[in-house]
């Protein structure tokens, strides 16, 4: 499968994906431990999540898709959301934790 068509598919099928560095259990950087971290504040310990070190192809190809430069990269319900920096704004006004509220932890 072509990586933009498998990462759509990814963002897509699942209602919370964070690629990210590492895994929520051993973030590999600093704002992917973070971006972990406000998910589980806003009481979401279980999400989709990608390791873009495992994933050279899709570490590029998201940055490409979401047309930004860095990772960690939220999706929620297939929207783009952002990074680590829009994430800490968001959890800090409420509007993360609204985004993702009714959102059930995958199985």
């Amino acid at each position: 499968m072509e990586v933009q068509q498998l990462i759509k598919e990814q963002v897509t099928t699942n209602p919370v994906v964070l690629y990210m560095k590492g895994t929520p259990q051993a973030p590999m950087c600093g704002f992917s431990a973070t971006a972990v971290q406000i998910l589980q504040a806003c009481n979401l310990p279980l999400f989709f999540s990608v390791d873009v070190l495992e994933e050279p192809a899709i570490r590029d190809g998201v940055k490409i898709f979401s047309d930004w430069p860095t990772v960690p990269q939220l999706y929620i319900r297939g929207e783009f959301i952002g990074g680590c920096d829009i994430m800490k704004e968001m959890y800090q006004s409420g509007e993360l934790k609204a985004l993702l509220e009714g959102i059930a932890a995958p199985d």
